[in-house]
C-alpha cells in the first residue's frame, strides 16, 4: 500500500467570514475608536518622513486605509509618493489567497493593523515581498502578545468559575519581539522591529468592547463559540475592577502595537559584514570606557 503525501498548511486560527462580518460593520464606525489605528498611521508617516527617497507606486493594504491616507494628505511624505492606491479587499484575510498585486510591481506597501489576523503571517509577509520592486519599502503594524491581557485574563477566570470550562476569546497575538525574524523568514532585507505599548483607561469592561467592536477587533477565531451568558459577563466585569482597576475606579486596557520595516532585497544595499571583519571594537561602537585588568 503506498502512502499519498498530503500538503499540510498553516493551521486555521481565524474564520474569513466571520472577521469579513466583523470588518463590514466596524466601517461606518470606526471613527468612534480610532485611536489606535491613527497613532499607527502616524508612526508609519514619520518613518516615511525620515527615508528620503521617492516612491512612484505605493499601495496600502490595511484593512481600514482612511487613517493612513489622511496621516499622509497631511505629511511631507506626501509630496515623494506619486500615486497612493487603497486595496482593504486585499485584508480580509492576509495571505489567505493570492495579492492582486503583479510580482515586482510597488514600490511601497503598506498594512497597517491588519497582519494580526493573518493564518500564515510569514505567507502574507512573502506575498508583500515579492510584490514590491527590487529595494522597495514593506511598513506594517500589527498588534502583539500582551494586547488585551487584562481582559483574556478575567474572561477565563469568569467562565471557568461560571461553566468549569473556557474557551479562548481572545485572539493569540504574535511576540512582537519575533519581528524582526519573521520578515527576515519572508525574503526581506534590514529587517526592523520595535514595540510600541499604549494603556487606555476605560469607565467599565463595557466601554472597551464598545471600542473593540468599532474597531472590528472582537473575537474571529475559529470554530464554534459558545455565547457568553449574562453571569460570565457581569463576573468578567467585577473582576476586571478587582484584579486591575485603579483609585479612581477606572480600568486600564493595554495594547501592543508592533511596527514592522523592511526592503526588498537589491545589491545596492548594505551588506552585514562578515563574522570577525568589524573594524570598531565594541566599547567604542557603545562608547564606554574600558578597564584595564591588573
Amino acid at each position: 500500500m503506498t502512502a499519498t503525501a498530503q500538503t499540510v498548511g498553516p493551521p486555521t486560527i481565524f474564520d474569513s467570514a466571520r472577521r469579513a462580518a466583523r470588518l463590514s460593520r466596524s466601517t461606518a464606525r470606526l471613527h468612534q475608536a480610532d485611536f489606535l489605528h491613527d497613532r499607527a498611521a502616524l508612526g508609519a508617516v514619520d518613518s516615511l518622513e525620515a527615508i528620503m527617497r521617492d516612491f512612484a507606486v505605493a499601495v496600502d493594504l490595511s484593512a481600514h486605509p482612511g487613517p493612513f491616507a489622511q496621516r499622509l494628505a497631511d505629511s511631507e511624505a506626501a509630496r515623494r509618493i506619486g500615486s497612493l492606491v487603497s486595496m482593504p479587499q486585499d485584508a480580509a484575510d492576509p495571505g489567505a489567497r493570492p495579492l492582486s498585486l503583479a510580482a515586482g510591481s510597488t514600490d511601497l506597501i503598506v498594512s497597517l493593523m491588519t497582519l494580526h489576523w493573518a493564518n500564515d503571517l510569514p505567507g502574507a509577509l512573502s506575498q508583500m515581498r515579492r510584490a514590491l520592486k527590487p529595494d522597495g519599502l514593506f511598513i506594517g503594524t500589527l498588534l502583539g502578545a500582551a494586547t488585551l491581557k487584562e481582559l483574556r485574563a478575567v474572561l477565563t477566570e469568569a467562565e471557568l468559575a461560571e461553566r468549569g470550562g473556557a474557551q479562548a476569546r481572545v485572539s493569540p497575538f504574535a511576540d512582537g519581539y519575533d519581528g524582526a525574524a519573521l520578515l527576515q523568514r519572508a525574503g526581506f532585507a534590514l529587517p526592523v522591529s520595535d514595540v510600541d505599548r499604549v494603556t487606555v483607561r476605560y469607565p467599565d469592561l463595557f466601554a472597551l468592547v464598545r471600542d473593540l467592536r468599532a474597531m472590528g477587533e472582537t473575537n474571529q477565531l475559529a470554530g464554534i463559540v459558545r455565547p457568553l451568558t449574562r453571569g460570565i459577563v457581569m463576573r468578567a466585569a467585577a473582576l476586571y475592577a478587582e484584579r486591575f482597576g485603579d483609585a479612581d475606579g477606572r480600568i486600564p486596557a493595554t495594547f501592543e502595537i508592533v511596527n514592522l520595516a523592511g526592503w526588498a532585497p537589491h545589491e545596492s544595499q548594505q551588506k552585514p559584514l562578515a563574522r570577525g571583519s568589524a573594524k570598531t571594537r565594541l566599547a567604542d561602537a557603545l562608547n564606554v570606557r574600558e578597564l584595564k585588568g591588573g
